[in-house]
């Protein structure tokens, strides 16, 4: 069994997390001074980063409206969200049609207090406080239960996060995955994505600088393989695991991942 996390319950504006860094480069302000130091910090030896992250809320975007559009999904489960932006997954999904419902989960207590402001008026929305290798927690929380069937196809999202969490037998992306799959019906959709980099140096460098900066919160750079072990016995949509830039660019001139000292890798499975 997974064991037991101790979820953070006040925001200590003095320690960096990864959403409130991830919500800088994303042109956000719901960030403090640590946040943007780590990230000035981080610039001086991956300066891809902030590009990194915008491809990466675009690809979130077009995943979605794929979701609904082609696959018809209509319940999202979200996993380590972040902090609500322009274009969340509920509002794409609720255009494409007004009853999808969507759960967010995210350890961040930040997250959980704006994410709650956002939703007050929606009723086919959520945002859950958990750890997102809590399986049995956010399953089985009345949120989840009020919000999701799990009778019916569900898309699990888990896009940025599996970095965050370092390798476990028990609680490792990979063991993570497999809790998940097993519970979800044929239909459904796991999106998954982190980040990954060729170089031992780049990622020697930034596991050890998220390590430090985030007092522990991080878990490690990863390669491409280990990306792709996490889609074994699914079937990959195309165009396959691929830098998310690339993943069904919405034009032939929509801004591409330029330098690639680390890029976002990953793409979407079906459960069958």
């Amino acid at each position: 069994m997974p064991m037991e996390k101790h979820l953070p319950t006040r925001i200590d504006e003095k320690v960096p997390t990864a959403a409130r860094m991830y919500d800088y480069y994303l042109g956000g302000k719901d960030n403090y001074a640590a946040d943007r130091a780590a990230c000035e910090e981080l610039d001086k030896v991956v300066p891809s980063t902030r590009r990194l992250a915008l491809n990466n809320r675009r690809f979130l975007q077009r995943a979605v409206r794929v979701i609904a559009e082609e696959y018809k999904i209509r319940q999202f489960l979200d996993h380590g969200s972040g902090l609500p932006t322009q274009d969340n997954v509920h509002q794409i999904a609720q255009r494409v049609d007004p009853s999808s419902h969507v759960v967010y989960v995210d350890n961040d207590p930040m997250v959980l207090v704006h994410g709650r402001a956002l939703l007050q008026q929606d009723e086919r929305t959520a945002v859950i406080h958990a750890d997102m290798r809590d399986t049995d927690e956010i399953f089985s929380h009345p949120e989840t239960r009020r919000l999701i069937d799990f009778s019916q196809p569900v898309a699990v999202l888990f896009n940025s996060v599996f970095h965050c969490i370092p390798d476990s037998d028990t609680d490792g992306p990979l063991a993570v995955v497999r809790r998940v799959r097993e519970r979800l019906v044929p239909g459904s959709l796991m999106l998954m994505c982190q980040l990954v980099s060729d170089d031992p140096d780049v990622r020697a460098f930034v596991t050890d600088f998220m390590a430090e900066v985030t007092q522990g919160n991080w878990g490690r750079v990863r390669q491409e393989k280990d990306v792709a072990e996490w889609f074994e016995g699914l079937e990959i949509i195309e165009p396959g695991l691929v830098e998310v830039s690339t993943w069904r660019p919405d034009n032939d001139v929509v801004p591409r991942q330029l330098t690639y000292e680390w890029v976002e890798f990953g793409g979407m499975g079906l459960v069958r």
